[in-house]
């Protein structure tokens, strides 16, 4: 078995808005940007918009390592498998280093740091705290002996003499490295828009703050020093059994599933649309704000994201929306998550605005102002559906401000929810014909046979349709 030399380390803080993800966006920065490293970006956790900003600064696509979704042999194998080409691999951890779904931390940041033997560096918010932050940081480093406290970034640090009380404290009382120092005011955020998007036309004016941010990093981080405990990582075996390297080609002449991917649909995870290559698929995407015509495809796969956002513009696509009614009416196999469930059905309500929808379910969608269903999500498949067989247990998360109102009573539901809310706090998974809609997100290493079933019935519609014609 292969063993690997990756440096690498995990960005954790004590609790939630501590400054990780100011912190990871300001080092990637400053590797990238400053150092010209390869840097392999990982996010913990089920996240889309954390994942897309590193995706951005690091040049390679970020990767999610959970420990409630997957197993610790399949994260240890994603994490060699993505960064071992690589100088350095940095994760962004979640929450409080110790903070998972029950008193044991399972799905913790932490347990992460142990299933790949990384250096943890905490980032500390130090407002309004001097020797205090002596018994935090012991606290953390002496909490779990699996898991090493290699260092402190200290985040919101008022003025030289509370810098200079900080790391006193740390030095005389906890003896480990102060890694970097941010001042108050010093921003290194990325300029952003609704919810983290920046429409591709400002990709001049993103390069530009990306610069500023690496040179702020610069000054606040101590760079090498972050490197040395990197490096001092021990190796990793591949135990991957001989997995293909992410970005092979798929074989040719597979089923063809197209995949709406623009500003309204981009919660995919890259391990989706790898899985489903690699299970001899080719893909095509979709723009479902501008392409007019759904094109000749075996399957589609329409994944979450921002549709009412982008509803007038998904109105105004009728073409689309109707060749997708078309589609589904004939039998095509669709499998749709979270934004791509409302975008199926008849109208979307938001802001006192209502626009039409694909029209292909019959239900409404309503916006509310606060999350109505936000966590892992777990479910029983207990209604026959295109995708998963009966009695099969389906891990996920979900993360929607809308709900579905004026269902027909007709719609038969796939899923039983097991934890989180799903389409009524019991439902979830709306089938008709070949369609499978759901709030619930998947992750392709978490539920592996998902890519398969897809590839599987877009095959069989392919070879069904050729025989008609």
């Amino acid at each position: 078995m292969q063993r690997y030399h990756i440096p690498r380390l995990v960005i954790g803080a004590p609790r939630g808005r501590s400054g990780k993800t100011t912190v990871t966006i300001g080092l990637l920065a400053a590797l990238v940007y400053g150092l010209k490293l390869v840097v392999q970006p990982f996010k913990k956790g089920p996240d889309f918009i954390d994942p897309g900003w590193l995706s951005r600064i690091a040049g390679r696509a970020c990767r999610n390592l959970d420990g409630f979704l997957m197993s610790r042999d399949t994260i240890r194998s994603s994490f060699v498998r993505h960064s071992r080409d690589a100088d350095i691999a940095v994760v962004e951890g979640a929450m409080g280093l110790f903070d998972g779904v029950d008193l044991e931390g399972s799905g913790s940041t932490a347990e992460i740091a142990r299933a790949i033997a990384a250096p943890v560096i905490l980032v500390v918010d130090t407002t309004r705290m001097t020797r205090s932050v002596a018994p935090l940081v012991q606290g953390f480093i002496h909490f779990d002996p699996q898991v090493t406290v290699a260092g402190v970034i200290l985040n919101q640090v008022a003025r030289p003499r509370h810098e200079q009380m900080l790391r006193g404290a740390l030095e005389k009382y906890c003896g480990v490295s102060v890694l970097g120092v941010i001042p108050k005011g010093k921003k290194l955020i990325i300029p952003d828009r609704h919810l983290g998007l920046i429409p591709a036309g400002e990709r001049d004016e993103l390069d530009q703050a990306l610069e500023e941010i690496a040179r702020v990093a610069r000054e606040c981080l101590d760079l090498e020093g972050i490197l040395t405990i990197a490096r001092q990582a021990p190796p990793l075996e591949d135990i991957s059994g001989g997995v293909k390297a992410a970005g092979e080609k798929p074989r040719t002449g597979g089923p063809l599933i197209g995949v709406f991917r623009d500003r309204a649909f981009s919660f995919y995870y890259p391990e989706n649309l790898e899985a489903l290559e690699e299970a001899g698929a080719r893909l095509i995407f979709i723009d479902a704000l501008r392409d007019s015509e759904l094109p000749e495809v075996d399957a589609l796969y329409i994944g979450g994201g921002f549709p009412e956002v982008f509803a007038g513009q998904l109105e105004a696509n009728e073409g689309l929306r109707k060749g997708v009614c078309r589609a589904i009416e004939a039998g095509l196999p669709v499998y749709a998550e979270c934004g791509g469930l409302m975008y199926l059905g008849r109208r979307l309500t938001w802001q006192g605005r209502t626009y039409r929808m694909c029209g292909a379910l019959p239900f409404d969608v309503v916006m509310d102002g606060k999350p109505c269903g936000h966590g892992y999500e777990v479910v029983e498949v207990t209604g026959e559906n295109p995708f998963f067989p009966t009695g099969s247990l389906i891990r996920g998360h979900e993360f929607h401000h809308s709900r579905l109102v004026n269902i027909d009573p007709e719609l038969r539901y796939a899923f039983r929810v097991l934890r989180g809310c799903g389409i009524d706090g019991e439902k979830d998974g709306l089938v008709y014909k070949g369609v499978l809609a759901a709030y619930n997100h998947i992750h392709a290493l978490a539920v592996p046979q998902w890519a398969e079933a897809l590839v599987g019935r877009a095959r069989q519609w392919r070879g069904t349709t050729r025989m008609v014609k």
